[in-house]
């Protein structure tokens, strides 16, 4: 990504040196100074592409007191003299995590305002969005909304009857206040719900914003609070248009408002209108419903829960715009009541402000993904009934349907998700507490924004989180630490705690207690907890000799974790129904597991894990990158003879390629050829543009004047199954063949480059450009299918490359390998006959690829003579079997005078076609224009002849970056 010079951090930071110019990679020049006039001293230049940082951090040592660590490809560097240093290090943090994240998201840049123009990213709008996701995150709110405005101010707290100082920030749709004074206090008002923005005339300089419900917020000691009233008055006249129809049906009343219910009835009618098979009730309300005519302990224990939050409630207010106080979280602590579970869930989510601002939306998307039938339908059919299989509620077709309608709709919404397993889990459980419609929107909060990235087929967020939980382990359980000689253990142990948020493992009862702080706290309250179980288990765990044991041990805990308020009949709870055995086992109840988690763990800070996060994700995605590289290369370097380090180089350039086109280019498309649920070798895919520019910088016979038609047809020979795309092995192949292929190979390729499929007439548009074809030349040309008919050729595309990204067919892959392992050598007797316009290209082929050569007048004769012997062979088989005919004019053309120079052969060869056609056709076997060769020492010394490939890819990677540091 590039940025202007003028607004790079950098700049400023490191006045020490002078920054030419700024662009996708970082670059150290010279220290100001140097090599300038008059000056004298070394030169140094450091070039480092951002999507190449696998660690970055801020280090110290004897040495260097302050210093930015970057480790790029296995290589160590350290930065040091920074006048800001911490400005700096955020800033390298934002440009390297964007790299990465393109690598595998970049749709969701293509759709970003501020990342959209690579050329005009600056520092105030990565500053800017970093902020606004900031914003987002504390606050849960919609991805879309931007942080406009922050102002320092004081809040009145009603029922304490203080001043809380804190800031107040603005975006396009929510105001919003967070207390800076440890008071813990903070407050959303969505602008869905104000009715009135007024300002005091007294010296406080107060804002008062009145919201349904007879509730007013009052803000002093607001600088310029005149002009932010205007401005607020505004936007709110703009968002009630917008929630017009929602706010004219809601009545306003004394009493405390259900958040849900300004949304209900719009819900209600779309439902009503696109599917009457949506339930409006949460399953355990209809599985369970509370008797309350049976009262017992832990009854009563319940309504007692329900009692403190009706307290809170007329304190602190009810719904979205309630204040969020320390008394909050305590109570979120000791387990949301049943009845109050599924309310307070999309409130501290955020969900129930994506379902205000989308009335109607789920029904509609259960009725546009009904019927639809790809690889993720087929995933949730088979995990339906492995939900939750011993609650009653997913044992009937009543929780089963709903469950369907719910993954369904959400795969219809986010293809690019779609379906992973886990999903099943974390939606079964919202549905027992949520209505259906509140579970999709919890669901969506919960992939969207709350759990980014861990739902895909390589569940890059959980790999992060768990990076972030070892590094958590290291910091508050060092002795653990020593014990474990591999932290891969906590790895393959926790994966299934952050993907079903401790679900899978504690009984139901005990897990939906873990998810109520989950949905307050975010993140942080799962990584609290699995320190606190490993903390709670740290001597035994310090007593297993492997890992096998440390397991079970886990796995007992689990077993024996408790809820004793749990109302849930005995017949739903699972912690109840564990064995006699097990009973010996000293239960621990999962709230004062919980409020353990938080005395002991809670000063981790929502700050250190987003940073946490951002460092560790750099290590996993490079991780996982160079998985697939040695994946790859394994595979590659058995069909080829190049060395694995020349396999290695070949790879990062044909990957870097790809990067450059796509990802770095002004307003490039949707990168279409990176899918990393797809098998290694077809992650990454080149096109004929992409080809050609490869082709250019590392092909021997790049050189040739027709280069650009040889990269096409090279193209379009690799491109076996017509998709317009290669991959890296078929790339490699063809680069293996050019540099350590036979004299026999080379020219089988050079033949079959000029007979179809590969070879297509050129015509070129714009003749003044000479043989140089323009983007869209080549593209058009790699697309043309000449060789079968289409139906022909999508048949055997569907049956030989199974890369759809609706559906993966593994059968179909396992059978073109076998194919491929017993494929036998072409034989060059099976290769087709070459045609009289096809043998006069690849004649003119020869003569190019020869131009400049040291014996190029050598090899010109020698082309001339086999030109000429081919033509009198063909010429005496057909007398023999056609007397009349003759090639007497072009056989003579081509004699005269012993042997043409280049220009009379391709003068007579440029002859109207016309008179060519009136002779009977002729064409050439592969066999007769091999053997005639090989009677020329000139041309098999010239195939045969080595070429150091070394030297070419170091050459191919410098032009690939100073062609782009250039533009």
């Amino acid at each position: 990504m590039w940025l202007k010079p003028e607004e790079v951090l950098l700049k400023n930071a490191l006045k020490l040196w002078l920054m030419e110019r700024s662009n996708d990679y970082f670059v150290l020049q010279r220290r100001r100074g140097y090599r300038e006039e008059g000056g004298g001293g070394l030169t140094v230049k450091l070039i480092i592409s951002w999507d190449a940082v696998s660690k970055l951090e801020k280090t110290s040592n004897v040495i260097l007191t302050e210093s930015i660590h970057v480790c790029s490809q296995g290589e160590n560097h350290y930065f040091s003299m920074f006048l800001h240093i911490n400005q700096t290090y955020l800033l390298m943090e934002q440009l390297a995590n964007y790299a990465i994240k393109r690598i595998f998201d970049k749709e969701t840049f293509d759709n970003d305002p501020i990342l959209d123009d690579p050329l005009q990213i600056t520092k105030r709008g990565l500053e800017n969005r970093a902020h606004s996701e900031e914003f987002n995150a504390f606050f849960r709110l919609p991805k879309e909304e931007t942080l406009k405005e922050v102002h320092e101010c004081f809040l009145w707290v009603p029922f304490s009857h203080f001043n809380t100082h804190g800031k107040m920030c603005i975006s396009e749709n929510y105001i919003c206040f967070a207390s800076q004074d440890g008071n813990l206090c903070s407050v959303i008002i969505p602008l869905r719900e104000v009715l009135a923005i007024d300002k005091t005339n007294d010296s406080s300089k107060s804002v008062i914003i009145s919201i349904k419900g007879k509730t007013a917020f009052r803000f002093s000691e607001v600088k310029e609070f005149e002009q932010l009233v205007a401005k607020l008055r505004l936007k709110c006249g703009a968002a009630s248009t917008q929630y017009h129809d929602i706010s004219t049906e809601v009545p306003i009343s004394s009493e405390s408002v259900d958040p849900s219910d300004d949304i209900e009835v719009q819900s209600l009618i779309c439902q009503k209108e696109c599917s009457k098979t949506v339930n409006t009730e949460a399953l355990m309300t209809v599985f369970h419903p509370q008797d309350l005519e049976t009262l017992n302990s832990k009854t009563l224990k319940e309504k007692m829960k329900e009692q403190s939050w009706n307290i809170l409630f007329t304190e602190c207010g009810r719904g979205v715009s309630m204040f969020r106080t320390k008394k909050t979280q305590d109570l979120v602590v000791r387990g949301i009541p049943e009845t109050l579970r599924g309310e307070l869930w999309m409130l501290f989510s955020g969900a129930v402000n994506d379902m205000a601002a989308n009335p109607g939306y789920y029904a509609e998307v259960v009725e546009q993904s009904l019927g639809t039938c790809n690889l993720a339908t087929e995933e949730i059919e088979r995990d339906l009934r492995r939900s939750l299989p011993e609650h009653p509620a997913f044992q009937s077709d009543t929780g089963i349907s709903a469950l369907r309608r719910v993954l369904t709709a959400y795969a219809f919404r986010n293809p690019k998700i779609g379906y992973c397993q886990a999903m099943n889990i974390l939606t079964s459980v919202l549905l027992l507490y949520a209505k259906e419609e509140e579970a999709f929107w919890l669901l969506v909060a919960v992939c969207e924004r709350m759990l980014p990235d861990y739902f895909n087929r390589r569940i890059i967020g959980a790999l992060v989180d768990q990076a972030v939980f070892e590094e958590l382990i290291r910091d508050h359980l060092p002795q653990l630490t020593e014990h474990m000689t591999d932290m891969t253990f906590f790895s393959s142990v926790s994966l299934s705690w952050f993907l079903t948020l401790f679900i899978s493992v504690l009984p139901i009862e005990s897990a939906v207690n873990v998810v109520d702080c989950f949905f307050y706290d975010g993140i942080k309250a799962i990584l609290q907890l699995g320190l606190a179980i490993l903390d709670y288990n740290l001597d035994k765990l310090l007593a297993c000799k492997d890992d096998a044991e440390a397991v079970t041990a886990l796995n007992r805990f689990f077993d024996n974790v408790t809820n004793k308020d749990s109302p849930l009949p005995s017949s739903v709870q699972q912690g109840s129904n564990v064995s006699d055995e097990k009973s010996s086992h000293i239960r621990v109840d999962i709230t004062d597991l919980i409020r353990e988690s938080n005395e002991k763990y809670g000063n981790i800070r929502c700050e250190d894990i987003y940073s946490m996060r951002c460092r560790n994700r750099l290590y996993v995605i490079q991780t996982l990158e160079e998985t697939t590289k040695q994946n790859v290369l394994r595979v590659v370097s058995q069909d080829v003879k190049l060395s694995l380090h020349e396999l290695d180089e070949l790879y990062v350039i044909f990957k870097r390629e790809l990067f450059f086109s796509y990802y770095w280019c002004l307003r490039a498309p949707v990168l279409k050829h990176h899918d990393p649920s797809l098998p290694y070798l077809e992650q990454y895919q080149i096109d004929c543009q992409q080809f050609r520019v490869l082709y250019h910088l590392l092909s021997p016979w790049a050189h040739s004047a027709n280069r650009d038609s040889l990269a096409l047809w090279t193209f379009r020979l690799l491109d076996e199954n017509s998709d317009c795309l290669i991959n890296f092995k078929e790339f490699s192949s063809a680069i293996d063949i050019m540099y350590n292929g036979s004299f026999t190979e080379k020219l089988k390729v050079l033949f079959k480059l000029h007979i179809p499929p590969a070879y297509t007439e050129v015509k070129y548009k714009d003749p003044s450009k000479g043989d140089e074809l323009s983007k869209e030349e080549l593209l058009y040309f790699s697309q043309l299918h000449v060789s079968k008919p289409a139906k022909e050729k999508e048949a055997e595309s569907a049956k030989n490359s199974p890369k759809g990204k609706e559906k993966v067919d593994i059968q179909a892959y396992l059978s073109q390998w076998q194919d491929e392992l017993l494929k036998k050598e072409e034989n060059i007797k099976d290769l087709p006959r070459m045609n009289q316009s096809q043998f006069i290209q690849f004649s003119k082929t020869l003569y190019n690829l020869f131009h400049g050569d040291p014996e190029e007048e050598l090899l010109y004769q020698a082309i001339a003579v086999v030109t000429s012997l081919l033509l009198r062979m063909e010429e005496v088989g057909r007398k023999l079997h056609n007397p009349a005919s003759s090639t007497k004019g072009l056989s003579g053309a081509v004699c005269a005078s012993g042997g043409p120079s280049e220009g009379q052969t391709e003068s007579h060869l440029e002859k109207d076609p016309s008179s060519l056609r009136e002779e009977p056709q002729w064409s050439f076997a592969f066999e007769q224009i091999l053997a005639s060769l090989l009677n020329e020492p000139a041309l098999v010394k010239f195939f045969e002849k080595p070429i150091d490939l070394k030297a070419k890819l170091e050459n191919a990677k410098t032009s690939q970056l100073s062609s782009r540091t250039r533009k």
